[in-house]
């Protein structure tokens, strides 16, 4: 795949997922962010700390990506990210799977909560300027906390399908994440303007 570019709000951190690049980088945006809001120094390992876990959590999902919101607001820590990875368009068997958004639309499920406060999700396609349609869902899932363990987090999620151009078999997916509930329809709006942003380069 050529490489993709992506923009998100100022006040975002983006850094290098990989292990080898990881701490040096966490290191010099921190110090950054704190000369620039010096009210942030009570928070520097806080802050540190919070981001090495989503760097770590967005390598072993295998993410090629990862930009980050982490800030206090009132008093309310508000946390959300959201990855880039390149997927197989593959199932289970190694059976090839269509890269066609409305193919993958159709594929995934809604789910339906039957009361206040269950996960829900749903089902779309988005059109993507000068990139094409994608297969998108959005709602409020239980993800797994990590590969291997079954506690679920509850998390905002919005997910688009993105085929690679020039390829049967490859789907990028951008994917935008929070455990901030309340705010959810805040955070979809926020996932769907930063992946409107995104292009093949």
């Amino acid at each position: 795949m050529s490489s993709f570019s992506l923009a998100v709000p100022e006040s975002w951190w983006e850094f290098d997922v990989r292990p080898e690049g990881r701490e040096a980088t966490i290191r010099t945006l921190v110090d950054e962010r704190v000369r620039d809001m010096p009210e942030l120094a009570p928070y520097r390992a806080d802050v540190s700390a919070m981001l090495r876990k989503m760097a770590k959590d967005a390598h072993d999902s295998g993410a090629l990506y990862l930009g980050c919101m982490a800030e206090n607001f009132d008093g309310i820590p508000l946390s959300a990210t959201l990855t880039v990875s390149v997927l197989g368009a593959k199932n289970k068997q190694g059976v090839a799977l269509s890269t066609d958004p409305r193919a993958i639309a159709d594929s995934l499920r809604t789910i339906t909560p039957r009361r206040e406060g269950d996960a829900w999700r749903k089902v779309t396609t988005v059109e993507i300027p000068e990139v094409g349609l994608g297969a998108r869902t959005y709602g409020v899932e239980d993800v797994p906390v990590s590969q291997g363990d079954s506690r679920t987090l509850r998390m905002v999620l919005t997910q688009t399908y993105v085929p690679v151009p020039g390829t049967t078999d490859q789907l990028v997916l951008v994917s935008g994440a929070s455990p901030v509930l309340d705010l959810a329809e805040a955070f979809h709006d926020i996932f769907d303007a930063v992946t409107s942003t995104f292009r093949f380069i």
